[in-house]
Formats: C-alpha cells, structure tokens, sequence
C-alpha cells in the first residue's frame, strides 16, 4: 500500500482550493529574482500587495490609514503559540479587523472585511494560495493567502 505523504496532503487541498475559485500559484511563478516575484525571499509567506489590493477591493469605503491599519493587525497577529495566532486569524476572518482612522479631526472606527460573506460567488478577498507557502505552512505553521 503506498504512503500516505504530505505532498498528497497539499495536492489535495490545493485542488480542492482552485474548484472554489481560489487561484493556486506554484512557487517558482513567484520565486524572487523570477520576472513575476511576488515576494522579496522565501520566508515571505504573505503576499503583501496581493493582501492589500484585496483590502482595498473590499472596504472600497475606507481610507488609506484604515487599510494599512488592517494590513498591520493581519500580518502581525497577537500570540505567543501558534494555535493562539491561528484563532487570532479565524476571528479577523469572521469579524472583520477592527481599525481606527482620522476624519476630520476625530478618530473613527471601522470593520475592515478580509471575506465577502455577502456574496461567496465574489472572490475579490482573499483566494490565492501559494503552493510553496502552502508547503512552508506545514513545517512552521505559516500559510499564504492573498488575492
């Protein structure tokens, strides 16, 4: 009986990924150095302007400060365990980030949506993954979404 691999694993789920629409890019794609890198080195695992292009997209209401602030609390997820940042992930998933920003003279607050729970047929947020983060994700516990 052959062995069950994590490559087998990954395969998997990354085809299950792409028949919901998410787009499934292979690492040498986006490889540095490559002509369309999307990452500086390999332990880059968030596309950083993919994330913010999908924040943009999805909050089209909110101003630049909202969005970087968004970005911020995705990228830097509280927690000293990894189970505790992967719960931290699930709730901005759920509810939104909640970020602060300045109009006119006064601080605001916001929910900036990471999903369109709206419209599941909208796959403007986040839905590529990358096949080698995807990978990376199963050594260190880091996983690559992005639009």
């Amino acid at each position: 009986m052959p062995g069950f691999t994590e490559s087998v694993v990954e395969d998997a789920a990354l085809a299950w990924l792409e028949s919901l629409g998410y787009a499934v890019k292979h690492g040498p794609e986006i490889a540095p150095g490559e002509v369309f890198a999307e990452r500086a080195d390999y332990g880059q695992t968030v596309l950083s302007e993919r994330l913010r292009q999908a924040l943009v997209r999805l909050n089209p209401t909110l101003p630049a400060e909202a969005i970087e602030d968004a970005f911020r609390k995705v990228i830097r997820l509280d927690g000293a365990t990894l189970d505790t940042r992967n719960r931290a992930f699930h709730r901005l998933l759920v509810d939104g980030v909640t970020v602060e920003y300045r109009t006119d003279g006064s601080i605001r607050g916001a929910q900036a949506r990471l999903l369109d729970f709206d419209d599941p047929e909208n796959k403007t947020g986040l839905r590529s993954i990358n096949s080698r983060s995807w990978r990376t994700s199963i050594t260190d516990g880091r996983m690559s979404l992005s639009s």
